[in-house]
């Protein structure tokens, strides 16, 4: 396992790191966030003076060693700042999901036990006031965005601006007792405490160590080539582990700048503005900006939509072949150069991906034809595999052996094994230290060797050392006929479809696989717009027969690529129905990470699954639904059921 050695040896901590930063680069580009139409920097050297200003504030404030400190925003500068800050003076960061309903947060922090709150805006700050009067040991309520806060109490509120002048005020009494704390920071010491998902239950609190950050970091880095010149853009939660690697640990092992978006509304516009290098995304965002890119084709004029098809054909079979360096003829190289002229170049400025050296995507499966969507058009897209508790990095794609269907080959430092039931175990330096007051779980996981249980079912290729994933290993079933169910590989599928947002599929211990699928309003709004179809909500767009159709050819397009596959051609979708919602995180259905809550969403719906299996045509349901104010309502509909094309054992092996 690689460990820090010689010259790095003293860099055992973030803010470690952030010395040597201020030290040998210190007048390069740290931070950067736009606010008000106008971009800000942060230097190492400036951002140095600010985060030991906080740190100084957090000591004023009586900050113990220990402490938990929990914030909670979107991404900006000052939040990531406050939690270094609170590595200086050894607490412990937790960021929370900023879009976690009151009684979400109220877990956590209560779980976490945080003194300290440090809150984005007024929105964040009433959460915490609400929650308040339950949880007892929140001392201090901090805001960083002032605007709204003037009249409220604030005997146990402060801006992070005075908090941030307090610090320089009081330096003269705290700046020992500052670098005390700095000087006591140790590898094993922890590093920040990141919240798992909560798919399955509970969300656990998975303490990481300095160790395990800054390991993981230096490890990914060297396999990438990262430099401190590389640019990022800061837009995912902050609470989830991929960001706190990126934007935090190999931000600030490589020295490099993180971009922080003006509001998650100027995403795209900020992504183009900054060009980043090395960038990431989930799934779902790439398969957004497929969706998004189909409306604005099938809007466009008919020598637009046919230069954009042509092309596009053409690039899936040039495109994955020239990035990963093979043989391609001179005419079929041409043809790329005209097609990247005049579509692919202009589509990856559009989407800010110009600069792009390296782009990853976890978090969950990605459906092939996503993934190799993108690497026609010249995209350096890789596959990664990681967990919270691996500190992200398990395997990674190795540049020139990308492929859709694995997750590439350990990451340096990781050691992978498969144990006899199919389930993918793993250790590394990255691997966490506990689950917080949680020994029973942590065991359960992480036995005394230190390989981890990940949950997941795969293999490893003989021929190439890579991984595959083949499903959650809870979701690995069998069909009562024998057949291998795997529902995420189907779903995946779906997902391609820029008309299909999501997909839950069935059929464990059932004799065949059924579905639920939610529309894509924005995708299927604008079809509707454009052949005359009239609708005035979801649940009606949803429930119109032509709707059904579509969906309907989606579905049975998908079971003819699936009988291809002779292990998997089981999981054949036969029945159908359109949900009359869009399954929703506040709804309980996803996560806050948009996953999937499968044991959810099945309990919730039985009366529709039980359906979906009895030979009903259609159902009347009735559903409990959260609005964006917090508040419980319901709605009722009938949901149609319809059966799809399925290709026959005898069929397949014909065609065979």
């Amino acid at each position: 396992m690689p460990q820090i050695t010689g010259q790095e040896a003293e860099l055992t901590s973030i803010p470690a790191l952030l010395a040597r930063n201020a030290r040998e680069f210190g007048a390069k580009p740290a931070y950067r966030e736009k606010e008000f139409g106008i971009w800000q920097t942060w230097t190492w050297s400036e951002a140095t003076d600010q985060i030991r200003a906080i740190a100084l504030g957090f000591l004023n404030l009586g900050v113990e060693r220990g402490d938990h400190i929990a914030v909670i925003g979107r991404n900006r500068p000052a939040h990531y700042m406050a939690m270094v800050a609170a590595q200086m003076v050894r607490a412990v960061p937790v960021p929370l999901y900023q879009d976690a309903v009151a009684d979400e947060m109220a877990y956590v922090l209560d779980h976490s036990g945080a003194r300290l709150v440090v809150c984005g805006d007024q929105e964040q700050v009433d959460k915490v006031i609400e929650i308040q009067e339950r949880i007892r040991h929140i001392e201090h309520v901090i805001y960083n965005d002032r605007r709204g806060m003037r009249k409220y109490d604030h005997s146990r509120l402060n801006a992070l601006a005075d908090i941030v002048a307090e610090g320089r005020a009081s330096h003269h009494r705290f700046d020992d007792e500052l670098d005390r704390r700095v000087s006591e920071l140790a590898p094993d010491d922890t590093c920040v405490m990141l919240y798992t998902s909560g798919t399955t239950g509970r969300p656990k609190g998975v303490v990481l160590s300095n160790r395990n950050i800054i390991e993981a970091s230096k490890s990914s880095s060297s396999f990438d080539s990262l430099r401190k010149g590389e640019e990022i853009l800061a837009y995912l939660p902050m609470a989830w582990v991929g960001d706190f690697i990126f934007s935090v640990g190999q931000a600030y092992w490589n020295g490099f700048c993180v971009n922080c978006p003006e509001r998650a509304g100027t995403m795209h516009e900020n992504l183009h503005e900054i060009g980043p290098t090395y960038f990431f995304a989930p799934p779902r965002y790439f398969e957004e900006r497929i969706t998004a890119m189909t409306i604005r084709m099938e809007d466009a004029g008919r020598l637009k939509r046919w230069l954009y098809r042509s092309f596009m054909a053409f690039a899936r079979e040039t495109g994955p072949k020239l990035l990963d360096g093979k043989a391609v003829g001179t005419w079929d190289r041409i043809r790329y150069w005209l097609g990247d002229v005049l579509v692919y170049g202009p589509i990856r400025s559009r989407e800010g991906m110009s600069n792009v050296r390296v782009a990853y995507t976890a978090g969950e499966a990605i459906g092939p034809e996503i993934f190799e969507f993108w690497r026609s058009l010249g995209i350096n897209l890789k596959q990664l595999y990681g967990q919270t508790e691996a500190s992200v990095f398990i395997t990674q794609q190795p540049d020139n052996e990308v492929r859709a269907d694995t997750v590439g080959v350990p990451s340096p430092g990781v050691e992978i094994r498969i144990d006899e039931s199919g389930e993918v175990l793993y250790r590394s330096p990255g691997t966490f230290v506990e689950y917080f007051r949680n020994p029973e779980s942590t065991s359960q996981t992480k036995d005394s060797d230190g390989w981890v249980a990940t949950g997941d079912a795969g293999f490893i290729e003989e021929s190439t050392g890579h991984l595959r994933i083949i499903d959650r290993a809870k979701d690995v079933a069998r069909m009562s006929g024998g057949e291998l169910f795997a529902p995420k590989y189907v779903e995946n599928k779906l997902k391609f479809y820029p008309n299909i947002l999501e997909a839950v599929v069935f059929g464990a211990a059932r004799d065949r696989c059924c579905a639920f699928v939610n529309i894509d309003l924005t995708a299927v709004g604008s079809w509707a717009e454009r052949n005359g179809i009239a609708y005035a909500s979801y649940q009606e767009l949803a429930g119109n027969p032509e709707v059904y159709a579509m969906v309907q050819s989606h579905i049975e397009e998908v079971n003819r690529t699936i009988a291809q596959d002779e292990m998997l051609s089981g999981c054949q979708i036969h029945r159908f129905l359109i949900l009359h919602k869009e399954l929703d995180a506040d709804d309980g259905e996803l996560t806050r990470t948009r996953k999937v809550r499968r044991a959810v969403i099945g309990e919730k719906y039985h009366d529709l699954v039980d359906a979906l299996y009895d030979g009903s045509s259609e159902i009347h349901t009735e559903t409990e639904v959260t609005y964006e104010d917090g508040r419980k309502g319901s709605i009722s509909a009938t949901l149609e059921i319809r059966d799809a094309a399925v290709v026959s054992e005898t069929q397949r092996k014909a065609a065979a």
